[in-house]
């Protein structure tokens, strides 16, 4: 007989296997798309329309759209009764309890820039719960996967964090906002973050950052002002793959503020955010 718990961890591990399908082939979809525009110079030229999120330095491309709607589409069809919130204006109600998560490309600048960090990022929660989530990095052709209680991997193989247990030897990632203003005030901070470390790292985006935290190839990460988007699955598969996750006060991880260190380091990155005036 199959007991409450086992059914829940085999329902997670149905929503981690769909989530990696989905952004495989997402992200397969967004990959060619980016080499067929790629020009002499190694950008999208033409293929950058008017369009333009937060600001001008935030674009979207066609190739966004067409990778959501992939994944609209599959969800649509075979989950009708979940609701799903997209990067690029899907919104839509569900009576399931369950929700979708999905930036079809995060990282929209390194792609425009043929940079290798941008990544397809499905989550999905249930009430509020992340459940499973999957970050495929198309250009490393590299898949983060994880599932509540049951883990972390990377390419199928389980992940875990760094053992850094010293502030001042950490590699800490961060982000940057779109909107200038934002952009001057942060590198205000990080003059002062940055001698408390090892060194700073600018990935580009949230979901790869997080995942960078995951399998130890960064100690910690934070950044202020993320969309649901951007860290829903990269939350979960850092905090799976044993990062402690929170705000800049502890409290429970949060896209206006996210902390995801390794166990050593949190405490203190922790502190040293709150010590040069980096709150909410």
């Amino acid at each position: 007989m199959i007991s409450p718990a086992d059914h829940t961890l085999a329902e997670r591990s149905e929503l981690r296997s769909l989530a990696e399908r989905l952004a495989a082939e997402a992200g397969a979809i967004a990959l060619a798309g980016r080499r067929q525009a790629n020009d002499a110079a190694g950008r999208l030229g033409s293929h950058i329309g008017g369009d333009t999120k937060s600001s001008l330095t935030d674009v979207v491309t066609e190739f966004d759209r067409a990778a959501e709607a992939h994944i609209v589409g599959e969800l649509r069809r075979l989950r009708p009764d979940d609701a799903i919130v997209g990067e690029e204006g899907t919104d839509d109600d569900g009576t399931s309890g369950y929700a979708w998560f999905l930036d079809p490309i995060d990282g929209t600048t390194n792609f425009v820039y043929d940079q290798p960090s941008w990544a397809c990022s499905i989550g999905v929660a249930l009430r509020g719960e992340m459940q499973a989530g999957a970050v495929f990095v198309p250009r490393l052709n590299e898949m983060f996967t994880a599932a509540l209680g049951a883990g972390a991997t990377r390419d199928g193989q389980p992940i875990s964090v760094s053992t850094q247990t010293d502030l001042s030897q950490a590699l800490v990632g961060t982000g940057f906002g779109y909107r200038s203003e934002t952009r001057r005030q942060q590198a205000v901070f990080l003059t002062d973050l940055i001698t408390q470390v090892r060194d700073i790292r600018r990935l580009g985006s949230a979901a790869v950052d997080l995942c960078m935290v995951a399998c130890g190839r960064l100690d910690a990460y934070y950044e202020r002002h993320l969309n649901s988007w951007d860290a829903a699955a990269g939350e979960l598969i850092a905090r799976e793959a044993g990062a402690i996750t929170s705000d800049f006060a502890g409290a429970v991880a949060r896209p206006e503020e996210m902390l995801a260190a390794a166990p050593g380091v949190h405490n203190a990155l922790q502190t040293a955010i709150r010590s040069i005036g980096l709150v909410d």
